[in-house]
C-alpha cells in the first residue's frame, strides 16, 4: 500500500503520517524533514533551500523531486510508503506517479486533509518544539506543562519559519498550487476528504477505517 497525504501547512500531516506510518507498517517520505535535513547539514543546497523557506516560498520542482528519487532508490526493497507533504502541485503529482512506476508500484489512495485559515494560522505560531526531546506543543492547543515536558522552558524554540507572513503566504500558495491536485486525484478515484479540524485521534479513526478497507 502506497499513500500520499497532503493538507495546509498546520493541518496534522506529520502527526497522522506518523501514526499510519507505525501502525500500516509503512516507510514514511516526508519531504520536510528532507529538506530540514540538508539544511542542518549546512551545504550549499541546504542554505539556498533555508533562504526559500524562510521566505515562505515552495522549493523547486527538481531539487524536491531530487531528494524523493534519492531516498527511493536508497530504500529499493521498502514495502509500503506514505508520502507526507509531497506532491505539492500537479507537476510534482506527475513526478511521483512516474517514479513510482519505475518501482513497478503505484498509488493506492489520497487522503486530503482540510481545515479553516484561522485554525491553522493559530496551529502554526502556536507551535513550540523542544530542541532536546523533540516533543512539539502548541500554546493555544496544547501548552507545555511539568507533567507534559521536564526539560525546561529554555529548550522551547519556535521554527525560523513559523511566522505569521510566512504562514499566510504558504497558505496561499497552498491554494494556489497545491488545491488543483484534487481534480487530478479524483480524477484517479483514489482521493479521500478528511476533516483535520476534529481531534487528532478523531481524525485518525476515519483514516485507519479507509486504510482498513483497501487492505481487505
Amino acid at each position: 500500500m502506497n499513500i500520499v497525504l497532503f493538507g495546509p501547512p498546520g493541518a496534522g500531516k506529520g502527526t497522522q503520517a506518523d501514526s499510519i506510518s507505525k501502525n500500516f507498517n509503512l516507510f514514511k517520505i516526508s519531504t520536510g524533514d528532507l529538506l530540514r535535513q540538508e539544511i542542518k547539514k549546512e551545504t550549499n543546497l541546504g542554505k539556498k533551500i533555508k533562504i526559500t523557506i524562510d521566505k515562505g516560498s515552495l522549493v523547486s520542482d527538481d531539487i524536491i523531486t531530487d531528494l524523493v528519487f534519492k531516498i527511493l532508490n536508497e530504500k529499493k526493497n521498502i514495502g509500503g510508503l506514505i508520502f507526507d507533504g509531497y506532491p505539492r502541485n500537479l507537476n510534482q503529482a506527475k513526478d511521483l506517479d512516474t517514479l513510482i512506476k519505475k518501482e513497478n508500484k503505484n498509488i493506492s489512495c489520497v487522503l486530503s486533509l482540510f481545515v479553516d485559515k484561522n485554525t491553522i494560522i493559530k496551529r502554526i505560531l502556536g507551535r513550540v518544539a523542544c530542541s532536546k526531546c523533540g516533543l512539539i506543543f502548541n500554546k493555544y492547543f496544547n501548552p507545555p506543562s511539568e507533567t507534559k515536558h521536564n526539560c525546561g522552558s529554555k529548550f522551547l524554540t519556535l521554527r525560523s519559519d513559523d511566522t505569521e507572513k510566512t504562514v499566510k503566504s504558504r497558505i496561499e500558495i497552498y491554494e494556489n498550487e497545491t488545491l488543483p491536485i484534487i481534480d487530478y486525484y479524483k480524477d484517479q478515484k483514489i482521493l479521500y476528504k478528511i476533516d483535520a479540524s476534529r481531534e487528532i485521534n478523531k481524525i485518525y479513526e476515519e483514516i485507519r477505517g479507509i486504510l482498513t478497507s483497501l487492505e481487505t
